[in-house]
């Protein structure tokens, strides 16, 4: 089916093009999409085709159709999801560890975005696609809350927002060792490694990056963290506790086989933490940002997931 609107210019615009001034007034639409309108003759201008660059007449009757997003070519997948909040803008989720993301070679199903496509019924599309708007990712073994965008509107001004680091995310992770302060700040560029390229590391060349960590617990042979990101680089938190000599428990890329390197009555103690720890300590707790439609402040929390619960409370006692 088609939607139709009218339009009516009431007053001379602060936009002086209609591409322009369509997207900031028609909800649903971008600046592209009005333009892909505008090209197949589906935007009418007192009842005549117009070009995206022409300006808006006080006065004018603007006529468009817009077609229904087109389906998307991936499948809806009933998977286990925790929507934590759902509007007609947007949807913060808990995505498990273990759940990809995007499909991609080798994860063409069971992605988080298979997910979505199955749980929220009113996905007006982006890109001029039936698709979730993703505003951030999560590594594969990452746990926690995620930000979605229904259409997009949404998905740019939240994008944007994320940009300005107006986006507030806060992670809980263990890792190896003990900082030397209960505070540090890692202020270091991250881009592809030299040596590993399927890795990231701090580079010179790498884009700017920082996180903020604060020390919640001291364990025998290990901290759990408070993680704010600054920034939102590839790997960053893993990256930043790597290049501080205290990766995360867990991770099997950045901290493969650390526990060993502890002696005494610390290296059995590591050792089982290590055996303890399926996947990577890491996890999303806290999302904060202002809703795009009305502004106000919007904050989720996520208590730790059952495995990693079960692994802290080992480590208290131990």
């Amino acid at each position: 089916m088609t939607r139709r609107l009218r339009w009516r210019v009431e007053a001379a615009p602060p936009q002086d093009r209609l591409d322009a001034y369509l997207a900031a007034r028609v909800e649903g639409l971008s600046r592209s999409q009005v333009a892909r309108l505008l090209a197949g003759g589906d935007i009418l201008v007192d009842g005549a085709s117009a070009s995206k660059s022409e300006a808006p007449r006080p006065g004018s009757e603007i006529d468009i159709s817009v077609p229904e997003p087109e389906p998307s070519h991936l499948e809806a997948e009933d998977l286990p999801l925790v929507i934590v909040h759902e509007d007609r803008d947007l949807a913060v989720v808990e995505k498990p560890a273990g759940m990809v993301v995007h499909p991609a070679p080798g994860h063409r199903a069971g992605t988080l975005v298979n997910a979505l496509l199955h749980h929220i019924s009113d996905l007006s599309g982006v890109g001029g696609v039936r698709r979730p708007g993703i505003v951030h990712r999560l590594d594969r073994d990452t746990s926690g809350l995620m930000l979605v965008a229904k259409h997009d509107r949404s998905h740019r001004a939240l994008s944007a927002a994320l940009k300005r680091r107006e986006v507030r995310r806060r992670y809980l992770a263990a890792s190896w060792g003990h900082l030397d302060a209960d505070a540090l700040e890692v202020d270091a560029p991250i881009g592809r490694s030299s040596s590993h390229r399927k890795r990231m590391g701090v580079v010179e060349s790498g884009r700017a990056a920082r996180t903020r960590f604060a020390r919640l617990e001291r364990w025998r042979a290990a901290d759990l963290l408070r993680a704010d990101l600054d920034t939102g680089r590839t790997h960053q938190i893993r990256v930043h506790l790597r290049h501080v000599g205290h990766p995360v428990v867990g991770d099997d890329v950045y901290g493969s086989d650390w526990e060993r390197g502890f002696g005494g009555r610390d290296r059995a103690w590591a050792a089982e933490l290590a055996r303890r720890a399926e996947r990577q300590f890491l996890h999303a707790a806290e999302l904060e940002f202002r809703h795009p439609r009305h502004g106000r402040p919007m904050r989720f929390t996520s208590g730790l997931p059952d495995d990693l619960r079960a692994v802290a409370d080992w480590a208290r006692d131990g």
